[in-house]
C-alpha cells in the first residue's frame, strides 16, 4: 500500500506556519511499516485542491489530507472530497448535538457557521476521536451505488496538531494496517558526523551506497545536510518486526562506522526515542562524565557560545564547572593568568594551561582572538587540554561573527571529543 499526504492550509505556502504535521505522519507511517512516497501542500483554493487531491486520489491507495475542516469560508476540504468521489454531503445529526454540546460546555451557544463541519460525504464515515469541532473523515473512494471496486480511501482530518494526532494514532494508522495486511517495520538510525564535507563523504561511502542498491538488503543509506551541527548519515531499514529492524541497522551502523572512523559523533534513533538531544556538545559531557573527568573553558573568539551550548544542556554542572570569556587580548590574559601574549598558537596553548591552572578542571577548551584575512574568511587558534597535555589547531570560518563563533564551537568541542574518546 502506498499513502500521500496533503497538507492543506495558505498559510503553510505562506511561512506562517510550519507544516511539521506531514512529517509527524510520515514518521508513523514509516513505524508502520507502510509506504508514503507523495507530500504535498495547497493553498486554500478550490481549483488547486480539485488538481491535487485528484491526483492523489489516481496514484495513490490511500490519501491522507489535513486542514480545511474548520467552520469559516475558506475550510472546503470536505466540499472538495464530496465533489471528487460524486458523493452529496449528508448532514449527519449526531455530530451536530455534538458540537452544541462542546459549546454548551463552555456556556456558548453553537453559531450556525459550525453546521458544516457535520456534513459527511455519502457513504464515508466520521471518526471516533473528536477532540474538537472539526470531526475526522474517512471517505472510500469507487465503491458506490455503482458497485465499482474501492480503488482509494480519503482520510481527513483537522490541522490543530493535538486533534490530528489523536486521529491518526486511534483511527487512520490501525485502519491503514488492516487494509493493507502490512506487518513490516520501517525504521531509521541516523549517525551525525563533523568534519568531512558531503562531496568527501559520498566518496569515502561510494563503495557501501553502491551495495545497497540491492533492494534484498533491505536498507538505504542518504545524507542529510545540517550546517553546523554536521552532516547526517541515514540508515533506513524495513523488516519483518522492530527486533528484526534493530538488528539490520545495528549491523549497518557497524559498517558505515568502521568506513568513515571516528567522524561520527552521535545517534538518533527513531526506535528508542532518544530524548536526549545527541548533538556535539551532548556527546562530550556524556564522555567526560562516563570518565570522572571536569571540563572547564576560556574563550575570546567565540565569545561565551562554548559555554552556553553546553551549559543548555540538562546535567551539565556536574561536568562543566565554569569558564572566563574576554574579547580583549590584555584582558584574557588577566583573567587567565598568565602574563604572555594569547595571540597564535602559544598563545592559545598558554590560556588553555593557565585556565586549567585557574579553573581547577581535568579539561579545557579554549579559542583565542580571530585574526581576519581575504575572501570574508577569518583565521584563529582552538586548543583542547586533557590531564596537562595541550593540543591546538589552526581553523580558517567565515568571518561573519555568528558563523565562526558557531564553526568554532562545535570544532573545538569535536577535537575533546575525539581526545576523550581515544584509547591511550
Amino acid at each position: 500500500m502506498n499513502v500521500e499526504v496533503v497538507a492543506v492550509g495558505t498559510e503553510l505556502l505562506l511561512g506562517q506556519i510550519v507544516d511539521t504535521n506531514s512529517s509527524w505522519i510520515g514518521e508513523q507511517l514509516a513505524l508502520a511499516g507502510i509506504n508514503s512516497h507523495f507530500q504535498t501542500k495547497v493553498g486554500d483554493n478550490p481549483g488547486r485542491m480539485r488538481t491535487v487531491i485528484g491526483q492523489a486520489i489516481e496514484r495513490s491507495d490511500a490519501v491522507i489530507i489535513t486542514g480545511g475542516l474548520g467552520p469559516t469560508h475558506d475550510d472546503i476540504t470536505r466540499d472538495i472530497i464530496a465533489e471528487l468521489t460524486g458523493r452529496p454531503l449528508v448532514r449527519n445529526e449526531e455530530l451536530v448535538s455534538k458540537i452544541r454540546q462542546m459549546y454548551a460546555s463552555r456556556g456558548r451557544e453553537m453559531p450556525d457557521s459550525n453546521l458544516p463541519q457535520a456534513d459527511i460525504p455519502e457513504g464515508g464515515w466520521a471518526m471516533a476521536e473528536q477532540p474538537g469541532t472539526a470531526a475526522g473523515l474517512v471517505v472510500p473512494v469507487g465503491s458506490g451505488d455503482s458497485g465499482d471496486p474501492e480503488r482509494c480511501v480519503i482520510y481527513a482530518m483537522p490541522g490543530v496538531p493535538y486533534e490530528m494526532h489523536e486521529m491518526m494514532l486511534g483511527t487512520v494508522v490501525p485502519d491503514l494496517i488492516r487494509r493493507s495486511g502490512e506487518t513490516a517495520t520501517i525504521s531509521s538510525r541516523t549517525l551525525r558526523t563533523w568534519g568531512v564535507g558531503e562531496s568527501n563523504l559520498g566518496e569515502i561511502l561510494a563503495d557501501e551506497i553502491a551495495r545497497l542498491d540491492d533492494p534484498a538488503l533491505g536498507v538505504t543509506l542518504a545524507f542529510n545536510a545540517s550546517g553546523v551541527e554536521g552532516l547526517k548519515i541515514r540508515l533506513t531499514a524495513k523488516g519483518a518486526d522492530a527486533a528484526a529492524v534493530a538488528a539490520m541497522l545495528d549491523e549497518e551502523e557497524a559498517r558505515v562506522r568502521d568506513i568513515v572512523g571516528p567522524i561520527v559523533f552521535g545517534v538518533d534513533d527513531e526506535q528508542t526515542r532518544v530524548t536526549v538531544p545527541q548533538n556535539m556538545e551532548a556527546v562530550v559531557l556524556a564522555t567526560l562524565r562516563s570518565m570522572g573527568l571536569t571540563l572547564g573553558v576560556a574563550e575570546m573568539a567565540t565569545g561565551g557560545m562554548i559555554a552556553s551550548r553546553l551549559l543548555d544542556t540538562p546535567g551539565a554542572a556536574d561536568v562543566m564547572l565554569g569558564g572566563v570569556v574576554a574579547q580583549n587580548a590584555d584582558i584574557a590574559a588577566v583573567l587567565a593568568g598568565t602574563s604572555g601574549s594569547v595571540e597564535g598558537q602559544a598563545g592559545v596553548e598558554a590560556l588553555a594551561l593557565a585556565a586549567a591552572d585557574r579553573l581547577g578542571t581535568d579539561t579545557i577548551i579554549a579559542s583565542g582572538p580571530a585574526t581576519p584575512g581575504d575572501d570574508n574568511l577569518s583565521t584563529l587558534w582552538l586548543a583542547t587540554m586533557v590531564d596537562g597535555t595541550v593540543e591546538s589547531l589552526e581553523a580558517t570560518f567565515p568571518s561573519d561573527r555568528n558563523r565562526l563563533r558557531q564553526y568554532a564551537t562545535i570544532t573545538v568541542l569535536n577535537a575533546l571529543r575525539i581526545r576523550a574518546q581515544t584509547p591511550k
